[in-house]
């Protein structure tokens, strides 16, 4: 199960990062929100994978889960969505106020020929 999730974690991170390298707004975004995940998997994943077990301590050490992981990943999720809707927000604006989305803000260059560039 960890290989998994280890996988998992690692896909989403690459995906992200690929998805940040894009030269439009929308799939800058997407990556972001990719590379959030994964941050929230790991810090998941690092309290214990366990299936049934409660986070509370008993006599037995063997069969808890760390509660701390699992609170930062709640606090991460509303965190990553506040941020997501502030990028969200500030892309529109830069398209509504250009009519482009590209990230950084030059037009395409179409090359026609040697010295015709539209």
């Amino acid at each position: 199960m960890e290989m998994l999730v280890a996988s998992a974690v690692g896909i989403m991170t690459a995906a992200g990062i690929y998805l940040v390298l894009r030269l439009r707004t929308f799939p800058v975004i997407l990556g972001i929100s990719l590379l959030t995940y994964a941050v929230n998997v790991f810090l998941f994943a690092s309290g214990r994978l366990t299936i049934g077990a409660s986070p509370v301590l008993r006599d037995d050490m063997t069969t808890y889960t760390d509660p701390l992981p699992q609170a930062l990943v709640l606090t991460a999720i509303v965190i990553s969505f506040g941020m997501t809707a502030v990028v969200v927000m500030i892309g529109l604006g830069a398209f509504l106020g250009s009519n482009d989305d590209h990230v950084d803000d030059q037009p395409d260059n179409v090359d026609d020929g040697p010295g015709n560039l539209t």
